[in-house]
């Protein structure tokens, strides 16, 4: 049986460069497209407001340039 945390949140494998940085910002970037799905079906539901859901989505985004530029990703992209 599948576990509900893999039916809720799937993760999909990675095909880039087998680095750690890049492999955290992979989840971040899975797990950011995961909740935009969500807070888009709320929207189209009613559930919440378009302005909510940009501003929830904006705020999911600035965490997503935050992690890249701690991750240091795409800052060098020759160095091996």
């Amino acid at each position: 049986m599948v576990a509900n945390s893999n039916f809720l949140y799937p993760q999909t494998r990675y095909y880039g460069e087998v680095k750690p940085e890049n492999l955290v910002f992979n989840a971040n970037l899975q797990e950011f497209s995961q909740r935009v799905g969500y807070i888009s079906s709320l929207t189209s539901n009613g559930k919440i407001s378009v302005e909510q859901a940009f501003t929830q989505i904006q705020t999911l985004w600035e965490q997503v340039e935050k992690s890249k530029k701690q991750l240091g990703i795409g800052e060098n992209p020759f160095s091996a």
